[in-house]
């Protein structure tokens, strides 16, 4: 019988023709960035852990205080903190925990005509999104980290709890894809390539614009990433297919619409 290292993602997705990818680049299509969220960015920005934290220490000191006003002695109230721990460590570890896996099974990919997202921990999945039916992206950076949402044409669309939590934040009507818990400099390198790369896909000059993510949070941006894109007329909007990983035959770099694999 095999031994199974559950560590190494390669099990998982052993049938990717390349990392990332269900399915071997067609001639002419280039690979220019690959990687994945960083677990330490995720737990803090997507899942709040140091929001929860707080919320606990705000616990325990409710409990210290509690006991003291009802008469206990200082001892038997820190025994009766120390109680808490136990709860308190195992949510905060469940929380971190999440943000590992989230962090091992996501790969992005941009590639010279399209952007391809593999995500999901218990049941994986690739969105494959041609740049041509990207109609806009926007880099929102924080502080030692950056997200680059990315807008669809026409009446494309990703169900939100699909993508979560590679969506941007509250937009539930028309979610935007979103990558999610980049480094800083790492974020403004793909925002920067991205850009080039749309602007080429779109058969515009290849001119840097800014255009960062308008909200409370967004930072200003020092680097390019791309500008809102106009869908050619007539070009018709075409459903989002879906088909097995493992039956997939190459697709064409000028593919019309959204793919998804499950």
């Amino acid at each position: 019988m095999k031994a199974v290292n559950i560590l190494e993602p390669a099990h998982e997705h052993e049938f990717e023709a390349t990392h990332g990818l269900p399915e071997a680049l067609p001639p002419g299509e280039t690979l220019l960035w690959q990687g994945s969220p960083d677990a330490k960015l995720l737990a803090v920005q997507v899942l709040h852990i140091r929001k929860v934290a707080l919320y606990f220490a705000l616990l325990l000191v409710w409990r210290l205080a509690s006991d003291l006003y009802d008469g206990a002695g200082l001892g038997a109230a820190l025994m009766g903190c120390v109680g808490m721990l136990a709860p308190i460590t195992l949510g905060l570890g469940l929380i971190a925990g999440m943000a590992w896996l989230l962090a091992r099974t996501s790969v992005y990919t941009l590639t010279s005509a399209r952007v391809v997202m593999r995500i999901g921990v218990v049941l994986s999945i690739t969105f494959n999104l041609p740049l041509k039916r990207i109609a806009s992206a926007g880099l929102r950076q924080r502080k030692g980290s950056g997200e680059i949402a990315l807008a669809l044409a026409g009446d494309d669309r990703i169900a939100y709890p699909h993508l979560w939590p590679h969506a941007r934040p509250w937009h539930l009507r028309q979610p935007q894809p979103m990558l999610r818990a980049l480094p800083e400099a790492q974020a403004a390198a793909v925002a920067a390539q991205l850009s080039q790369a749309l602007r080429v896909a779109h058969g515009q000059a290849a001119a840097p614009i800014e255009a960062p993510i308008a909200g409370p949070s967004a930072a200003p941006v020092a680097a390019p990433v791309a500008a809102p894109v106009a869908v050619p007329q007539g070009e018709a909007v075409q459903p989002l297919p879906r088909r097995p990983v493992r039956e997939a035959a190459a697709a064409p770099s000028n593919a019309p619409g959204l793919h998804a694999h499950a």
